[in-house]
């Protein structure tokens, strides 16, 4: 059975409406809680066969509030590219995986939105386009080597690979209303305006799951794990 190891940065922010499809394809993930007493980031992805870097509210990587674990999970991405095994990041996550594959990331306002993304450039058999909730802060560089797979509507980068098994996207695929609600209410911080994001996911809910099907089996067969 494949094990994923999930990275999760808040208490809020976990798989949400993906959770049901790894299980439905027996596969299992376990989560990590660096922010948790206790709790911390391998040093080595020994073990693993694949990572996912969830979302992170209001926490940046070159502005606001850094990522505390930051710099392990750097660590921790890059060790994993280099070993071949894949990295998934989501939100905030994207952003630590643009880094570590050689990528960069520039300032950025924290903001909440409903993206219409259109995915190009993707030969895993993915929707055509898809509503992905984005709840983050800072935007990704990417590097010579990264491919765009997914665009907004003004042409903004919303996904991207990250070697041959990696990718990362602004926001997350499976996120649930109560999931941006519970954010909300774990930080002082907050997008400017919070009530506009919640009702777009509300509207987009629906869509939003029905997307995810198609999303997760593009997911399963880009990260070869099945």
């Amino acid at each position: 059975m494949k094990s994923i190891w999930v990275i999760q940065h808040t208490e809020a922010e976990y798989l949400g409406l993906m959770e049901d499809h790894l299980e439905g394809r027996n596969l299992r993930f376990r989560y990590l809680r660096p922010f948790a007493a206790g709790g911390r980031v391998p040093e080595s992805p020994a073990g693993a066969d694949g990572l996912i870097l969830l979302g992170g509210g209001p926490y940046g990587v070159v502005s606001g509030h850094i990522l505390p674990s930051l710099g392990p999970e750097l660590r921790l991405a890059r060790a994993a590219l280099a070993a071949g095994l894949p990295v998934v990041g989501f939100g905030l996550g994207a952003l630590v995986l643009c880094v570590a594959g050689g990528g960069g990331a520039a300032e950025a306002p924290l903001r909440f939105t409903v993206e219409a993304a259109e995915i190009v450039n993707w030969e895993d058999a993915a929707p055509q386009h898809m509503p992905l909730a984005c709840y983050l802060r800072d935007a990704p560089l990417p590097g010579p080597s990264m491919r765009t797979i997914a665009r907004g509507p003004e042409g903004q980068v919303l996904g991207f690979t990250a070697g041959g098994k990696s990718l990362g996207f602004l926001g997350h695929p499976g996120m649930k209303r109560g999931m941006a609600e519970d954010l909300v209410m774990e930080f002082a911080e907050t997008p400017e305006d919070t009530l506009t994001g919640l009702a777009a996911l509300n509207r987009h809910q629906i869509a939003i799951a029905e997307a995810l099907g198609p999303f997760m089996t593009a997911l399963v067969r880009h990260c070869a794990w099945m």
